[in-house]
């Protein structure tokens, strides 16, 4: 199974992107899915999860901007990015635990599938 992503790019500080992630199989079940970023040098930082029931958690950072569900399949998941700022710069990628339970959302350690990755730039 992959986590498959797609959207991204660059885009002016107060513009929107959305980006998109899905499981290349059909049948792929996930717990949680989530979606964190990291910049250059710096630790991955969680951003939002969405359980299997559809209930999003959004990190208070981004929270009032960012908003996220699943897509047309529970094992798909979207995140929509309103309002973008410089500081949102980052490599975007999506996590899935596959696993019966999840301890910790904001934690990497507890997703066994990531996506490719995808970089969004905010900049004039």
């Amino acid at each position: 199974v992959h986590l498959v992503q797609s959207g991204g790019g660059l885009v002016q500080p107060g513009g929107s992107l959305r980006l998109s992630c899905a499981a290349s199989e059909y049948t792929a079940s996930f717990d949680k899915m989530s979606w964190f970023r990291q910049g250059p040098g710096e630790d991955r930082e969680w951003v939002a999860t969405v359980s299997r029931g559809g209930r999003a958690t959004i990190s208070d950072v981004v929270k009032g901007r960012f908003t996220a569900s699943h897509g047309d399949r529970k094992n798909s998941v979207w995140l929509q990015m309103n309002g973008l700022k410089p500081e949102d710069t980052a490599m975007y990628l999506c996590a899935g635990n596959s696993r019966m339970f999840t301890r910790d959302i904001a934690s990497p350690d507890s997703y066994d599938y990531w996506g490719q990755g995808t970089q969004v730039n905010v900049s004039n």
